[in-house]
């Protein structure tokens, strides 16, 4: 038994190689900040690194690529585009092992990164793909993307495309192997924008995938997003959230007394809308909370409160020191002149990201009407006023038209698991009740937030193979992570059991 298992080890070694000599294959060096789910690995990763350093933050970065289609509901258009993927086949059981599909998000994917999913991959013996969201990055079907161009830009395109991707890489896998017909058992994972893709990709695709993982999957369009704000509060904890509250009440006396003093003070004299500045403040906070490091926000505000000091200032090195240095965030992301540049380039994806928000999920961020941490300004009309203003006239989101198609946190599908961090607030726009079919978990600690399962603590920047160590409670996040594994083996045995019969 194993004298066969090396063998049809060397078969595989041999036929990968082949297929390697005969594709297009290219190396992307550059390193690029995301807008919300990867926004570090790059920035502190290598340029390079090979398929098999454990060590590093990607387990590939080798691109390769394929024709996607441009326009997948229009018959008459025939127009393809260039789309990147890559693939790791460390683990892989040849050739009859699960494949395991790996959704890039709103943002340059600029490889495999080592998460958890490398665990995964290696338990079950399990190949990795994980495909380029189209427009985003290498990917772009064109050369400007005027808001006329971006009409093929949504989450429904981006579905079909995971659908003829799987379809392409399964017959590519099978000539490798000289096998016809054959059909390896998937199971798709995605996390935030890309977690509500996996869940949406087994709702519409059934029969393509044996389940998928949503993690932090923010399934639900939501036109007022008051309660991300105030899950912000419920994590900050009422000493923290009190001195946030009076930070927004004091910068908004000062915006009006002397705005570009201010903005000077936080590095971002370039956002001349009110705003875009209270949505950047607002916005240094929250992640803080969302991505596992809400002691480096709220131990040195409450520390400047108790000793009597300008806590403006206390705030503006937060902001620069943390946010922008450290975390990798860019003011102009928040500008929306900025938004209106129609270049493609490393910083395409605010606009692109912001597109996706104006006219299908929402997700508008605004501040309740009492006990908010945001400013009052950041409110639906500052959100409808951005999409008009960089978009132009007529563009807004139709979150109703979003969740009637979907269903919204009443998705009628199966095999679909849903994870979440306590300290999350994009939590509420995800999945939060469980049932047979759909499995939703709660990972409760300090410092879990956005994708915990897959990313560990802190969630950003990444941790090698998704490391739980520096959870607060390491042992809630052992626990999701054994019962995701048993839903996983789980509906990958039936999915087998299926193709037997």
């Amino acid at each position: 038994m194993k004298q066969q298992q090396q063998q049809q080890q060397k078969l595989f070694l041999i036929a990968t190689f082949i297929f390697f000599l005969s594709s297009p294959t290219f190396t992307d060096g550059a390193g690029i900040l995301s807008r919300i789910f990867d926004r570090t690995i790059t920035a502190s990763g290598n340029n390079h690194l090979s398929s098999g350093n454990s060590s590093s933050k990607y387990l590939t970065r080798d691109a390769l690529w394929f024709n996607q289609t441009l326009d997948h509901f229009s018959p008459y258009d025939h127009r393809q585009f260039r789309q990147r993927y890559y693939e790791f086949l460390d683990h892989f059981r040849a050739p009859d092992g699960p494949i395991f599909l790996k959704i890039c998000g709103e943002s340059e994917c600029g490889g495999i990164s080592n998460d958890y999913l490398a665990v995964l991959a290696k338990k079950f013996e399990a190949a990795v793909v994980s495909p380029e969201h189209r427009y985003y990055g290498k990917s772009s079907p064109f050369k400007s993307l005027t808001t006329e161009n971006l009409r093929f830009l949504s989450s429904k395109q981006a579905l079909f495309d995971l659908a003829v991707f799987r379809d392409y890489y399964q017959k590519s896998l099978n000539a490798r192997f000289n096998r016809t017909a054959a059909d390896n058992p998937w199971f798709v994972f995605g996390a935030s924008y890309s977690g509500a893709l996996s869940a949406w990709f087994r709702l519409k695709f059934p029969h393509l995938t044996c389940g998928s993982l949503a993690s932090s999957g923010v399934v639900l369009a939501v036109y007022n997003f008051t309660e991300f704000d105030q899950q912000i509060g419920e994590s900050a904890g009422p000493e923290c959230k009190s001195v946030l509250q009076e930070i927004t009440h004091l910068v908004e006396e000062r915006l009006a007394s002397n705005a570009n003093e201010l903005k000077s003070l936080f590095g971002a004299l370039e956002l001349k809308i009110d705003g875009d500045f209270m949505y950047f403040l607002a916005d240094a906070a929250a992640i803080a909370f969302q991505y596992g490091n809400p002691d480096k926000l709220c131990t040195p505000l409450i520390e400047a409160k108790k000793a009597g000091e300008d806590l403006v200032n206390a705030y503006a090195i937060y902001v620069k020191e943390y946010y922008v240095k450290s975390f990798g965030a860019n003011v102009e992301t928040y500008n929306q002149q900025h938004l209106k540049n129609t270049a493609v380039n490393d910083d395409s994806a605010d606009r692109l990201w912001w597109f996706q928000v104006c006219t299908e999920v929402a997700y508008f961020q605004v501040a309740p009407s009492n006990d908010s941490i945001r400013s009052s300004k950041v409110d639906t009309r500052y959100h409808l006023d951005l999409c008009k203003n960089v978009f132009g006239e007529g563009i807004y989101p139709d979150v109703d038209a979003t969740n009637l198609y979907y269903g919204g946190t009443d998705i009628a599908g199966s095999k679909i698991v849903f994870s979440n961090g306590s300290q999350d607030p994009w939590r509420h726009a995800s999945k939060q009740t469980s049932s047979p079919e759909m499995p939703s978990y709660i990972i409760s600690c300090h410092n879990c937030g956005h994708g915990t399962d897959l990313r560990g603590c802190p969630q950003s920047p990444l941790v090698i193979e998704g490391d739980a160590s520096n959870c607060s409670s390491p042992d809630a996040v052992h626990k999701v992570r054994q019962q995701i594994i048993e839903h996983i083996d789980l509906w990958l045995s039936q999915c087998r059991s299926s193709d037997d019969v």
